[in-house]
């Protein structure tokens, strides 16, 4: 095919931000594609009222210490030619798993969170560790059985029914789009990048990745452009033939990389072929309350706290606009930043029901916010320091804005249930990257728009 364009990538969020910057290093012309006035989907950020706020972000996965070789966080600095500084990643301080009369704390050293776990359920040692061999053991890149139940697994090896539901919760907070379970992929994943690698933050938050990602973009001469989204992929023999956007302008390219998302995806195409598959339905709402000092000074000294107020967790949409009983308490203060840190935040985070926060109207909708953001506070002040008299500044945002800014169904923040692994369509030259390939949070989308950039857009045959 004729066309000006090698890749055109839809969605500048991290995914698409990666693999834009992978294919330039090797010349290749290329130009992303957003809807919106801004860069990052979910993880972005925003000015309000003189201040700055993270969406999305509370803790990057996978952290590893400036000189690492190994683990995710090496591999992306390598393969996108970013120096550990560029990012300057701050540890965690410490975090939380509370449930009633048991509580687990973890930080990026395995070694201590083991050995709460020996504390804590010391009948469960020999099984934690069969566990934690099942995890070092399985392979990422081998898709065979991925989609193989991951309580079914655990619970096959975990004998303590509590001792489960704590290792599911902050997993499934951080990284599960199936209701009530998990791949037993993404489960071996999500333990590594929480609690063996562990959390970590720029002091900038998710502004400082995402305009790294940018820079390195245009100067190796990616094109992105801003209110650009596209409304349909016109199909012809097997492949996308031209990719037309909202004003009616269209484009040619030799591949089509998306990160809108498999359904969204494969709406756009208009060769009426069916591969919709199952919608997500797990989305969050979350309350962001800037105090008046710093949440230490409060007693709370922790990162994040993943709290649940009884010894089963539930991991299921809803049937109120809120489900208050479990949630994410997380601080971006609490990292170990070499300089002074901003000024103090608490963010909580909680699982909302979609459709409700949809029926809403204009009036309701305000209502609603201000009604649940006391509610949300007050169900995370029964697991840390009450810090609601210290509040200066408040903010909330819903399913609502999620799909807004990621155009994701119900406002799945982790996409569908379903994951495509290899990346590939029904069209020859069209793949996916993102939620729905299979990786997700900031590490996990970042590398998600690398591997399949290498697997199918610098081959020979792309």
């Amino acid at each position: 095919m004729d066309a000006p364009y090698d890749t055109l990538i839809i969605g500048a969020g991290l995914s698409g931000l990666a693999a834009g910057v992978r294919l330039a290093y090797y010349d290749q012309r290329v130009c992303i594609l957003e809807r919106h006035t801004t860069i990052g989907g979910l993880n972005s950020f925003y000015r309000l009222e003189g201040r700055n706020y993270d969406v999305g972000l509370h803790a990057v996965t996978n952290y590893s210490p400036k000189g690492a070789k190994k683990g995710p966080l090496a591999k992306i600095l390598r393969q996108l030619r970013i120096g550990w500084d560029e990012w300057s990643l701050a540890p965690q301080v410490g975090s939380r798993i509370a449930f009633p009369d048991v509580t687990l704390d973890f930080n990026n050293d395995f070694d201590f969170f083991r050995s709460e776990i020996h504390r804590q359920f010391p009948d469960q040692k020999d099984n934690f560790e069969r566990l934690v061999g099942q995890i070092a053991d399985y392979d990422n890149l081998d898709f065979t059985h991925a989609d193989r139940s991951a309580r079914e697994v655990v619970s096959a090896t975990i004998s303590d029914p509590l001792l489960v539901e704590m290792l599911f919760c902050p997993l499934m907070f951080y990284g599960s789009a199936r209701e009530g379970d998990m791949d037993f992929a993404q489960f071996s994943v999500m333990f590594r990048s929480i609690f063996i690698e562990g959390l970590g933050r720029p002091a900038a938050g998710v502004r400082l990745i995402l305009k790294t990602l940018v820079r390195k973009f245009k100067e190796l001469g990616g094109e992105l452009r801003l209110r650009a989204g596209v409304s349909r992929l016109e199909v012809s023999d097997g492949a996308v033939s031209r990719v037309v956007l909202d004003d009616g302008s269209t484009l040619t390219a030799r591949n089509v990389l998306s990160s809108a998302g498999w359904r969204e995806t494969m709406r756009l195409c208009d060769d009426g072929a069916q591969h919709a598959g199952q919608s997500g339905q797990l989305s969050f709402v979350e309350s962001i309350s800037v105090l008046d000092c710093q949440p230490r000074r409060l007693g709370y000294d922790q990162t994040a706290v993943f709290f649940n107020d009884s010894p089963t967790f539930h991991w299921q949409k809803p049937d109120e606009l809120v489900d208050a009983r479990s949630g994410v308490i997380c601080s971006p203060n609490n990292f170990v930043y070499e300089g002074p840190p901003e000024e103090g935040m608490m963010r909580v985070t909680m699982l909302a029901n979609f459709d409700r926060w949809q029926a809403l109207d204009e009036r309701e909708y305000r209502l609603a916010k201000l009604h649940w953001y006391d509610r949300m506070v007050a169900s995370a002040a029964r697991f840390v320091p009450d810090f609601r008299s210290r509040v200066v500044a408040t903010d909330l945002f819903t399913p609502l804005t999620i799909r807004r800014f990621t155009g994701h169904e119900n406002g799945a923040v982790y996409g569908a249930p379903r994951k495509r692994y290899d990346g590939t369509t029904h069209l020859k030259n069209l793949f996916v990257c993102g939620t729905d390939q299979g990786f997700v949070g900031i590490i996990g989308a970042t590398i998600s728009g690398i591997s399949i950039a290498n697997r199918h857009l610098l081959t020979p045959t792309a």
